[in-house]
């Protein structure tokens, strides 16, 4: 038969080897996969969390073999472990973010280690056969979001791990079930049906959902296909009058995914992972360290922070209506707001933990800053994580304007994280539930992955 994108799709998953996998692949992987734990660890300490955990303990506790993230006591069915855990990941919106604008490990790693699980003894896969189908996962994620221009900038829809987050899930399942090419088609096609979410439910507690059913659903979508469920062979194809994959983009060009050969690159390989430094909203960081720039400015020039001497705070800032909250009122939305990070950042001297606790969020002096707040949108700044820039420049009743400007946070991609800030990060993560001995145990067999002889320790 003629070969289709989506049949393309399909091969790669069945035929990729580790032997594919770069150094530089393998350790970006890693990074992320450590990363991602320590989120969702941190992440089980918050209410949303609580909240879809109880749901899944109430409603379902058939074949519990599965482990819940900060909780060592529980085990759940392995698809419900999975959701749990990508709402974990998101919980704070702390996870990673890649560009085309998604956060690909919460929507792959929770999958995976639950499968890792569900298998029985004898089967279990090593962790290099992990680490491919991690990977797997994130390829089938980058190269939809590259079949179309939209994806490139800030959403307006859908949220973008609802929809390629599912369909990597699946991919990385099917792979790590070593499912036929066909099988693999069509877990790409069932995973389809079960994608996408608006993105009005940003800055809300239904925004971690949007990982858990993306990790669950596509989890569900390959076990379906093992089990013989048939989709549409064609469903990442451009089909005149007929949606499939297209359903989701209002400009889509598809393109085959290559069968690996000696010398397959992975867009890994080509473009690094966003690591968040604080549990915000990715644009958050611009905005921060641009205050933070501005503060030394004003310190120096003032001695201190005073806030009755600033007149005018003018942020420049890209359009993107759901990130633009002038007022937040609750953690989802001072995590998605421009105005509050700012202020924080400015009021504080760091935005971490603890700034988008309640108290934190209604303090009288922040309120204050957030009332001198004058937004502006340059038209060169635009709503794109590989663009965009944050500009805060203070105006005081003095006259004069102190300005801090970032085009590239620390963190970006463009400037990765060090080794040593990455463990800082987890370590600190980590510790909210687990004690010194664990985390160093989980921090030595990622960094060792490759030669882990079974993949359900992690």
């Amino acid at each position: 038969p003629e070969e289709t994108v989506t049949s393309s799709f399909a091969s790669f998953i069945h035929a990729v080897r580790p032997e594919h996998l770069s150094k530089t692949v393998c350790h970006r992987s890693k990074r992320m996969i450590l990363d991602s734990i320590g989120v969702g660890l941190v992440g089980s300490t918050t209410h949303v969390f609580d909240i879809a955990l109880q749901y899944c303990r109430e409603l379902y506790s058939s074949v519990a073999v599965s482990s819940v993230y900060g909780k060592p006591g529980i085990k759940l069915s392995p698809t419900l472990a999975a959701f749990t855990n990508g709402v974990a990941t998101h919980s704070m919106d702390f996870d990673d973010t890649w560009h085309p604008a998604t956060h690909p490990s919460g929507a792959v790693l929770p999958a995976l280690l639950a499968a890792s699980q569900m298998l029985p003894p004898g089967t279990k896969p090593n962790g290099m056969d992990f680490l491919l189908a991690f990977n797997v996962g994130l390829e089938v994620q980058g190269r939809l979001m590259h079949f179309s221009t939209e994806a490139h900038n800030i959403p307006k829809r859908f949220h973008p791990p609802s929809v390629v987050g599912t369909m990597g899930s699946a991919a990385a399942t099917a792979k790590l079930l070593a499912l036929s090419t066909a099988q693999c088609a069509h877990a790409l096609g069932i995973a389809a049906s079960l994608a996408g979410a608006p993105m009005a439910n940003a800055a809300t507690q239904a925004k971690p959902l949007h990982i858990g059913n993306a990790t669950r659903l596509g989890f569900e979508a390959a076990l379906l296909a093992a089990r013989g469920m048939e989709a549409n062979p064609l469903i990442l194809d451009d089909i005149a009058g007929c949606s499939g994959f297209s359903a989701f983009y209002s400009i889509y060009q598809p393109k085959p995914l290559s069968t690996p050969s000696d010398h397959h690159e992975f867009l890994l390989e080509k473009q690094d992972i966003a690591f968040k430094r604080f549990p915000a909203h990715l644009g958050m960081h611009w905005v921060v360290d641009a205050a933070l720039s501005v503060r030394n400015l004003f310190i120096n020039y003032a001695g201190s922070f005073s806030p009755s001497l600033i007149r005018t705070i003018v942020l420049k800032i890209p359009v993107s209506k759901y990130i633009n909250r002038p007022f937040p009122s609750s953690e989802h939305q001072a995590r998605h707001s421009f105005q509050f990070n700012a202020c924080a950042a400015l009021l504080d001297g760091e935005v971490g933990l603890s700034s988008f606790t309640e108290s934190s969020i209604h303090r009288q002096e922040l309120r204050e800053l957030l009332d001198k707040v004058v937004v502006e949108h340059p038209e060169d700044n635009v709503a794109n994580f590989d663009k965009m820039y944050g500009e805060v420049a203070l105006l005081l009743h003095s006259g004069d304007v102190l300005t801090g400007k970032c085009d590239t946070f620390y963190g970006h991609w463009r400037k990765p994280l060090s080794k040593e800030s990455l463990l800082k990060k987890f370590r600190s993560n980590a510790s909210h539930v687990l004690p010194e001995e664990k985390i160093e145990t989980i921090i030595t067999m990622v960094d060792n992955l490759e030669n882990l002889s079974d993949s359900s320790q992690l």
